[in-house]
């Protein structure tokens, strides 16, 4: 069985309610980074255990929270060993507007782990493009490379869009079939 990791921060709760339900998708344990940019304690033991890293934060001034870029940078020391090294990822982001910069923080997280040597799930599910669509349709922004979703700064984390949360699950699905397919194979 594969094991599948969701590290993430969340100022406010709404990327902890898509983190879990990628957690509910995917069958996913989760690990949150503190509010000071930390793991809890047995933390990077947990990545080091997993076949699948999925990386999560929200969208603060076009890039991920400061506290994850903190995580991000204290993965140097697996990284110079190379620990991740084909262990797939994959990630995600919230922030209050429709776009909001949110591809730049999917290709943090991207390049992060192209230094470690993973390799990437993106979304592989076409974003609805008609009329009659709407926002409770899976992957309604359209979100290729990664999970994108909103949360109007107002509303609280039970407030969140249904159909964001939906593809939250369907894309935890799709990392838990690819990790499935070819997790192992790569280690």
């Amino acid at each position: 069985m594969s094991k599948i990791v969701i590290v993430f921060h969340s100022g406010y709760g709404h990327t902890k309610k898509i983190a879990e339900a990628v957690a509910e998708g995917s069958g996913g344990a989760l690990l949150a980074i503190d509010a000071e940019g930390n793991l809890p304690e047995g933390g990077w033991e947990q990545l080091a255990g997993a076949d699948t890293i999925v990386m999560g934060s929200p969208t603060y001034m076009g890039g991920p929270s400061w506290q994850f870029k903190k995580f991000a940078d204290t993965s140097s020391k697996a990284w110079f060993t190379m620990a991740w090294k084909n262990k797939i990822a994959a990630g995600f982001t919230n922030s209050a507007t429709l776009n909001g910069d949110k591809f730049s923080s999917l290709m943090y997280m991207f390049t992060l782990s192209q230094q470690h040597g993973m390799v990437w799930v993106g979304m592989g599910m076409q974003g609805p493009n008609a009329k009659h669509h709407t926002r409770d349709d899976l992957n309604n922004l359209g979100g290729y490379s990664g999970l994108i979703t909103t949360t109007p700064s107002d509303a609280s984390p039970d407030e969140m869009v249904p159909g964001d949360l939906a593809t939250a699950r369907a894309f935890g699905q799709r990392i838990a079939d690819v990790t499935a397919r070819i997790g192992t194979a790569l280690r």
